[in-house]
């Protein structure tokens, strides 16, 4: 029988990569003879970066040390380089929500050390980019990026103004400002910029970038209606469409990306599926296996686990979706294996070993002609 295991991160517990291996485990304990396959997914959010790199032969992985975290504080920057000259960088990395550790900074986190480790990568010579948006601290609109890029804010007698380091007052500057200069902005690799991302909502209004994602980056009802009005003084001077689906990405930086580089925002799992060549496994596989840690109704929207099994469905092969928790029928759960959830957290790889051997246990090889 050939499986093809792909599942996404268990967020919080383990990584797509280790999930895939547990999983795969499991399944050889009790069909040793199979041919298991492991293609741990991702969909423009963390994991992104690992998902590539594990199936990009030749891909070579660059640290960016120092650069600027969501906080001000240095962080470690990372791109990954394939051999086609593509440059491969996950937002999360230098931008991301776990590096704040809970104190969230709704108003002042910034994308800068994601600019910072794009610079790094054209630096590298990279010829085209693919940028994960997922996991922001941020709704900046993508400022601090573009600004470690060589945008700046002008105001009125053409003066420059601060480039937003941590403790600068990006409310009181683009008050002041009168254009975003542009002149000295690093030119998009040739290639192009593709954003991956399974967010479609706009920068502005109802479902826009502060009033749908800013609760989550600690935003209260004040600070979600005063980034609401940066994020529309920046449209402003930036120009683009904030409207366009996908600009609310990562608090905005899609809309700044498509706006001053011209980026095109793709469905990230659809993305990274076709890097993976996951189509083409799938189409050889008896059966399909993945999973995430949290299964719901959005998880066939554009996720990671949607994707796959909307593969699966369309080569008419069968897939089992294995979750931590699950709100749907029909999902094998890590915490009705585990007694709990708290018990499956604490040891997913276990849980996931055992997820894998129920399958295998329950799963015949098909009759071939």
């Amino acid at each position: 029988m050939r499986v093809v295991v792909a599942p996404d991160a268990f967020k919080g517990t383990i990584d797509a990569a280790a999930a895939a291996d547990a999983l795969a485990a499991g399944w050889r304990s009790v069909r040793a003879a199979d041919e298991v396959r492991c293609l741990p997914m991702a969909d423009g959010g963390e994991g992104t970066l690992a998902a590539v790199v594990s199936a990009s032969p030749g891909a070579r992985l660059f640290d960016v040390p120092g650069v600027t975290g969501p906080d001000g504080r240095p962080v470690p920057g990372r791109f990954a380089l394939l051999p086609d000259g593509t440059a491969v960088v996950e937002l999360a990395t230098a931008s991301g929500l776990p590096l704040l550790e809970g104190e969230l900074l709704p108003l002042s986190a910034t994308t800068r050390g994601t600019g910072e480790t794009v610079a790094a990568a054209l630096d590298a010579g990279a010829r085209r980019l693919l940028l994960g948006l997922g996991g922001s601290a941020s709704t900046d609109g993508g400022h601090g990026l573009l600004s470690a890029l060589g945008a700046r804010l002008r105001d009125g007698a053409g003066e420059q103004l601060p480039p937003a380091p941590a403790d600068f007052d990006l409310d009181r500057a683009l008050a002041a400002a009168r254009t975003v200069d542009l002149s000295a902005l690093r030119p998009a690799p040739p290639g192009g910029v593709v954003l991956l991302t399974d967010v479609t909502n706009p920068l502005l209004g109802a479902r826009g970038a502060a009033a749908v994602y800013g609760p989550q980056k600690g935003a209260g009802e004040r600070e979600v209606a005063l980034l609401e009005r940066r994020l529309a003084r920046w449209s402003e001077l930036l120009g683009g469409d904030p409207a366009a689906p996908g600009a609310g990405a990562a608090g905005g930086t899609g809309y700044g990306l498509a706006a001053a580089w011209g980026a095109l925002v793709e469905p990230g799992a659809a993305a990274v599926a076709g890097l993976l060549g996951l189509p083409a496994a799938v189409a050889a596989a008896d059966l399909v296996v993945t999973g995430e840690g949290s299964f719901d109704a959005t998880s066939l929207q554009g996720k990671a686990v949607g994707e796959v099994v909307r593969i699966a469905d369309g080569a008419g092969v069968p897939s089992a979706v294995v979750a931590g928790v699950s709100e749907a029928p029909g999902v094998l759960t890590l915490s009705a294996l585990a007694g709990s959830p708290l018990a499956a957290r604490r040891d997913p790889a276990r849980w996931l070993h055992r997820a894998g051997a129920v399958l295998a246990a329950h799963h015949d090889a098909p009759r071939r002609s």
